[in-house]
């Protein structure tokens, strides 16, 4: 049994100001001298940056639908691990599930993946963000009412935000008491701890990190200002202990019993997602190589998306893993035997980006050599030819990338096409889309990955496997021990 004071900072709907409380919370706790650890409803990659600011830990996502149902309390517990105080931040409203994500392919249905299913396999109490600015005392009680009533999970207090006056105040607080909770916070218009939009959502902290380091430190001093800390403190501290062991990456890439004893059970426990000849295929995975390879994980204001863990599997799997700003660097790490580039804003960059020719040409010559490269979205976009008419990479050859009218948003339940350097084919995985630019199809070119209502998506290209899928390795562990077998060493 394992004992984490916990809470889940959740919302009717999405713009109620979840962000500004969850990060605000953080980071007053965090000023309090107490060790936070940040956690994030969903495949958001924007928010855990301004949490990793507001608690000095990295930022990580719960999301059942990636990773499965019985890994959310294990990698909770490896995440909060030391930590006095979880905060996790909720997704859109507080039983929205997979299906409001815009997927037709959505498993599970109801509220499956939403925050209300990930505070209930936390057992962890909910804190309900109120928008207040356009009702009265008591609508907004039967609003809450409504929301305690409906499903299963323990509302243990409410913070009312965007209040008018005093009044206003008065009047709210009155009627959500009159229901036997707790008002724990009441924040007024707060427009000078604001943080920039743009097409995606909040501009990423590593885009602005001087702005966003203030914004954060408003945002701390706000909640401190407008919240009963030592209540929510206590509210938090009420969560029963986890019977769980935490999330170990060592064990998740076989380096412990091996994979050959692990592979088809590491299948089955991501959700049973795969075939019995897949399993079998993923128990012959590669365990840890000697003599580290060097991964090159790009990052820097351009490449901003990436879970913590699929690092921490790459590290698990023998990998050194380096990281490498491409609008800066003009050169890969020395010994580079392998590059990941995940997501992030390219298209914002792209002038920058294209103007760096000799990591460009670098990664070319990398990538044409075929050499393993894993990419995604972004990824995608700046090894391919041109972005939006700037030169690119050019790895994938041919391929032109624009920006859309319209954003792609939604879960994927995908089946790859190809063999490559992560995935075998026919291996069935859950990932995200997240983007406003398109590709120019190329014929003749081997696709990556296929799923419902698509046609075969992304590239497969000698070492290089890039596409728009986003995908959280814990739930298929066994990519970090292909990449970095891939990427060469001599077999322990």
């Amino acid at each position: 049994m394992v004992n984490v004071p916990r809470l889940v900072v959740a919302a009717p709907s999405t713009g109620s100001g979840k962000t500004t409380v969850a990060t605000g919370l953080m980071a007053a706790f965090a000023g309090r001298g107490l060790a936070v650890s940040p956690h994030k409803v969903g495949p958001d990659y924007i928010d855990p940056g301004y949490h990793a600011l507001a608690t000095g830990r990295p930022g990580r996502n719960l999301d059942p639908w990636l990773t499965s149902e019985e890994l959310v309390v294990p990698l909770f517990l490896h995440g909060a691990d030391g930590a006095d105080i979880a905060v996790i931040e909720g997704v859109m409203g507080l039983y929205d599930g997979a299906a409001g994500l815009g997927s037709s392919d959505a498993a599970g249905g109801g509220d499956y993946a939403s925050t209300a299913h990930v505070a209930t396999l936390l057992d962890a109490p909910v804190v309900l963000v109120v928008d207040a600015s356009a009702a009265a005392g008591r609508s907004v009680a039967a609003l809450v009412h409504g929301f305690r009533s409906y499903g299963t999970v323990r509302v243990g207090g409410v913070i009312l935000n965007r209040l008018g006056s005093d009044g206003h105040e008065r009047m709210c607080r009155d009627a959500v008491e009159s229901l036997g909770l707790p008002v724990l916070g009441a924040l007024r218009h707060h427009d000078e701890a604001a943080s920039p939009s743009r097409h995606l959502g909040l501009v990423p902290a590593a885009e602005r990190r001087a702005d966003a380091v203030e914004t954060v430190r408003r945002l701390g001093d706000l909640i401190a200002a407008s919240c009963d800390l030592d209540a929510i403190l206590a509210l938090a501290g009420a969560a029963p202990p986890l019977a769980a062991e935490p999330w170990d990456p060592a064990e998740a890439v076989g380096v412990r019993g091996g994979v050959e004893e692990r592979g088809g059970k590491a299948v089955e426990e991501a959700g049973g997602r795969a075939s019995a000849a897949v399993q079998e295929k993923a128990a012959g995975s590669p365990g840890r190589v000697a003599g580290r390879p060097r991964v090159a994980v790009a990052g820097g204001p351009a490449f901003t998306f990436g879970y913590a863990e699929n690092e921490e599997l790459l590290t698990a799997a023998g990998a050194e893993v380096v990281r490498f700003d491409p609008l800066r660097d003009e050169t890969l790490p020395e010994r580079t035997r392998g590059v990941v580039i995940g997501g992030g804003f390219p298209e914002m960059h792209a002038a920058e980006l294209s103007s760096n020719e000799p990591l460009r040409n670098e990664l070319s010559a990398f990538g044409g050599a075929s050499r393993p490269v894993y990419a995604e979205c972004a990824g995608l976009l700046y090894l391919a030819q041109e972005l939006d008419g700037a030169a690119m990479c050019g790895v994938l050859d041919g391929v032109k990338a624009t920006m859309a009218s319209r954003l792609t948003l939604g879960y994927r339940a995908a089946v790859a096409v190809a063999d490559s350097v992560v995935a075998r084919a026919g291996e069935r995985v859950r990932g995200h889309e997240f983007h406003s630019t398109v590709t120019e199809p190329v014929h003749g070119e081997t696709a990556a990955w296929q799923w419902a209502a698509s046609g075969p998506v992304g590239f497969v290209q000698g070492g290089c496997v890039a596409s728009y899928l986003h995908l959280h390795w814990a739930g298929s562990p066994w990519f970090a021990s292909r990449f970095v077998d891939a990427c060469g060493g001599e077999r322990e």
